[in-house]
């Protein structure tokens, strides 16, 4: 009797959330404030990054810049600071546990109180094939995109986003470095929400972003057929992303695709036979799109090494 009742709840409880969110589509619900609130933004020296920083000061929030990059760090600072926000600086290399540690613990000692908001954003790609890519480049890309999330605590009040990737819910070729460090990295911040539901923690509020590829240059050169990147799928604008994963995460939204189309591949992979998606790809040039990448990558470090000789 007891099992029949808690289906019964759990059909209803399905029921009336597929009818919330789909009004949600229509109704957006209200933003909440966060004003006041100390947000700590990895990869904070790069293009998303920098955005980011900007639009959550924006929103009255103070933010906590990491970077290994202490030059590009410092130039969003300045940027922050000239639209009248607050930002601190530190140098963090994110896959170094130890140096997460030691600078968590002195930004709450520099700033006297807890980060609220974290927005796990760096991430780096190695732009080599498989049987190419050096162990240590692989071993770099799992660490700073999958590693270092692993190393972030939550507290009761707050907010946590992962910057992943639509190639952490599908994959491509040529790319198996990113693909898993994405994979893993959404599997950790799906698993984190689990368990911050299971421990009625509710004061925690989750979001992972999955973007398509942005055009803030790590993906230079990727190319997919041309009448599809034309009419239905071109490289994000960086500030485009930013504000659509900055809407989502005001409104406290567990996942968001950006842009929406591309939560079809994500649910033709699990309900299409394998061969239907392969053959989809060949359509869109999706198969081969990291080919031209990985070669203008082969040239662009040439060109640099030829720099140096």
């Amino acid at each position: 009797m007891i099992f029949l009742m808690d289906l019964q709840m759990m059909v209803l409880d399905v029921i009336y959330f597929i009818i919330r969110n789909s009004i949600r589509v229509v109704l957006r619900p209200r933003t909440k404030p966060i004003d006041g609130e100390l947000v700590l933004i990895t990869g904070a020296g790069g293009g998303l990054g920098q955005i980011f920083a900007q639009e959550f000061t924006k929103h009255g929030a103070e933010v906590v810049l990491w970077d290994i990059n202490t030059s590009s760090n410092e130039q969003t600072a300045k940027l922050v600071r000239e639209k009248g926000g607050k930002a601190y600086t530190y140098t963090v290399d994110v896959t170094d546990r130890q140096e997460v540690y030691r600078n968590a613990e002195l930004v709450r000692r520099d700033l006297g109180r807890d980060v609220t908001m974290l927005v796990n954003n760096a991430g780096v790609v190695a732009g080599e094939r498989m049987w190419d890519c050096p162990d240590e480049m692989i071993e770099r890309s799992m660490k700073v995109n999958c590693h270092a999330l692993f190393w972030m605590k939550a507290q009761n009040h707050g907010h946590i986003v992962t910057i992943a990737s639509v190639l952490g819910l599908f994959s491509t070729a040529c790319v198996e470095d990113y693909c898993a460090s994405k994979f893993a990295a959404v599997g950790f911040h799906e698993s984190l929400a689990h368990e911050l539901l299971a421990d009625e923690v509710d004061g925690v509020k989750t979001t992972l972003v999955c973007p398509y590829i942005v055009d803030t240059g790590m993906f230079n050169g990727c190319k997919i057929r041309e009448e599809v990147e034309q009419f239905l799928l071109s490289p994000l604008d960086p500030q485009y992303c930013v504000e659509q994963a900055m809407n989502a995460i005001l409104v406290d939204q567990p996942l968001v695709c950006i842009p929406r189309l591309t939560y079809l591949p994500f649910l033709s992979r699990a309900l299409l036979p394998w061969e239907s998606n392969v053959v989809t790809y060949r359509f869109m040039g999706s198969d081969k799109c990291m080919y031209p990448f990985i070669e203008a990558r082969k040239q662009l470090l040439l060109n640099n090494s030829v720099k140096v000789e």
